[in-house]
């Protein structure tokens, strides 16, 4: 039974309460995760049926307890026969099962921070953090991460059961990290949201444009980051930047799905209400809030944002964040963004030198983002022989397919033909040159 719009948006927002509230109760993360998807998916098969409960939260709570402790009444009875069996003697009575004290302090208790703390604990990868983020926080089932990320059901399932063993193994507790810990534990979780919006707004491989419900996923679970941390400048920054650059999605492809590069877009379409809510998130951050790098990212977005035209976009203020930006966390990603802006500031040949120096990094050389944009800087310079053969380079090496198209495309109109140059069709959450 298709669940409708009202039930799912309840649910994962329920999702990570319920988990929080089992897994405090008993412990064993792992089989509490299990019993709380079975509810889950119990609650989205009966209510758009017989009605929502009086009390969803505790309805979940408890059909997520009850199929919790049958599992672990099983596994100890099984426990007790495999003894029972190698000592030759039969078993005892069944013993309670082990719980943990109820320490939850309110009934509405929200445990979205904790939780991913948990999963993005750095023990996992960053691919296991993701997928243990989507299914334990977002609420997610098995087969749509898998179809998420383009992988069979049963290949993401024994991810999420590595995933899962690797934090038991590690002895991870469900309790908020101590405070020496906690700076950093945060970073990751920002991270992992900042790499769900980007995979979901630009997928990087596969025949789609974009993963609309992956954006919708991590603009709603940095909302919960936010509300539990509100002054926080980085959550607001992240949820800026990503409110900002959601806001170009209707915009971001002509109606047979070919990409629209930013220059190129009509900014009429843009989600003007994302657009006054992530102006109002970033001001906010950058006026009360020690400066990171997901503010500074926010306010390029922003200079975007507030351009009624390409022609009218304030370059030289795009430059000076791109410089702050490469101060504060320097990368091979933010001086390829910062060549962009250079080109359109100082010049092409300006930044086909600062291009010339990542071509050694081992991070960034054969990146197909570094030939395309070299291909915009050599368009811009007026050298389309040259722009051409780097669009069909980036195109070659490029793994998301309506990305491939859209080089190919350029590289067709320029050669041989002395078309025009174009402003720069930058940038996406993570500033990717040549992405809409």
């Amino acid at each position: 039974m298709r669940t409708d719009a009202g039930t799912e948006r309840l649910l994962r927002d329920l999702a990570p309460q319920v988990l929080g509230a089992v897994v405090r109760r008993y412990g064993h993360f792992d089989a509490a995760e299990d019993a709380v998807q079975e509810a889950l998916l119990a609650a989205a098969t009966q209510w758009p049926a017989q009605g929502v409960p009086d009390r969803p939260r505790g309805w979940l709570i408890t059909v997520a307890s009850r199929r919790l402790t049958d599992q672990l009444r099983s596994d100890e009875a099984r426990r007790r026969r495999e003894a029972a069996a190698v000592m030759a003697e039969p078993p005892g009575p069944a013993g309670p099962t082990t719980v943990m004290p109820d320490n939850e302090r309110a009934s509405g208790q929200d445990d979205t921070l904790t939780l991913l703390f948990l999963c993005c604990h750095p023990e996992l990868t960053p691919a296991s953090q993701l997928a243990l983020t989507l299914r334990a926080v977002g609420g997610l089932t098995t087969g749509e991460i898998a179809r998420a990320f383009l992988v069979p059901e049963s290949t993401m399932a024994q991810r999420i059961s590595r995933t899962k063993q690797r934090i038991a193994a590690a002895g991870a507790r469900f309790i908020a990290p101590p405070a020496g810990e906690w700076a950093g534990r945060l970073r990751v979780v920002l991270h992992v949201l900042y790499l769900m919006f980007n995979e979901g707004y630009a997928a990087t491989s596969g025949g789609e444009t974009s993963r609309p419900e992956l954006t919708a996923e991590a603009i709603r679970l940095t909302r919960a980051v936010h509300r539990l941390l509100p002054d926080d400048g980085e959550v607001a920054g992240l949820l800026a930047l990503m409110l900002l650059t959601e806001a170009r999605r209707p915009a971001r492809c002509e109606p047979g799905g070919a990409l629209v590069p930013l220059a190129e877009q009509d900014r009429t379409h843009w989600d003007r209400k994302q657009i006054d809510e992530g102006l109002a998130l970033v001001t906010g951050a950058l006026t009360t809030a020690p400066l990171g790098p997901y503010q500074v990212q926010a306010a390029i977005a922003a200079v975007h944002a507030e351009a009624a035209t390409a022609a009218e976009t304030d370059w030289p203020q795009i430059l000076a964040l791109y410089n702050l930006l490469e101060r504060i966390t320097p990368s091979p990603v933010v001086t390829l963004n910062r060549a962009v802006a250079v080109a359109m500031v100082h010049g092409p040949a300006a930044a086909l030198d600062l291009l010339a120096a990542l071509e050694a990094d081992d991070r960034m050389a054969g990146h197909h983002r570094l030939a395309a944009v070299r291909a915009h800087c050599h368009e811009l310079d007026g050298d389309h022989d040259a722009a051409a053969a780097e669009y069909r380079a980036a195109a070659r090496t490029a793994t998301s397919l309506p990305e491939r198209r859209y080089l190919e495309a350029r590289a067709a109109r320029l050669a041989g033909t002395g078309g025009p140059a174009r402003a720069a069709g930058t940038t996406g959450a993570a500033g990717a040159p040549g992405s809409p």
